[in-house]
């Protein structure tokens, strides 16, 4: 009994979130109209026709640019952490931090010069 009594609020509130959820997806079904031309329901993708084949050949420049955008989201994702923490690394915590963005930037620099970042 004492452990209904400890979590009463975290048990009606799950249950007050479940009850507005199916109330609401209800809702959505029963006053959304009806439309029997379903290909305007789907989503248009990249300037892709959603409903041609799947199979069409893209142009490496998208692989390139893929490449270097997760490399250059890698580097914000280290640098959120640092900065909450940047006074108590001190001097270790610049040093390689700038250690990390000059690999960034001869990386970035590398790739500009072979022309990865021009369209043709």
């Amino acid at each position: 009994m004492y452990f209904l009594t400890e979590y009463y609020e975290l048990y009606f509130y799950s249950f007050f979130i479940l009850l507005v959820s199916s109330i609401i997806l209800l809702l959505c079904y029963v006053i959304t109209l009806k439309n029997a031309y379903t290909e305007k329901n789907y989503g248009y993708e990249c300037g892709f026709d959603p409903f041609s084949d799947a199979r069409n050949p893209f142009h490496v420049k998208f692989y390139l640019i893929s490449i270097i955008f997760i490399i250059f989201d890698v580097e914000v994702a280290f640098f959120f952490p640092w900065s909450i923490c940047i006074k108590e690394l001190m001097f270790f915590g610049y040093y390689t931090m700038f250690l990390f963005l000059f690999i960034l930037l001869i990386g970035f620099i590398y790739e500009w010069k072979k022309g990865a970042l021009e369209w043709e």
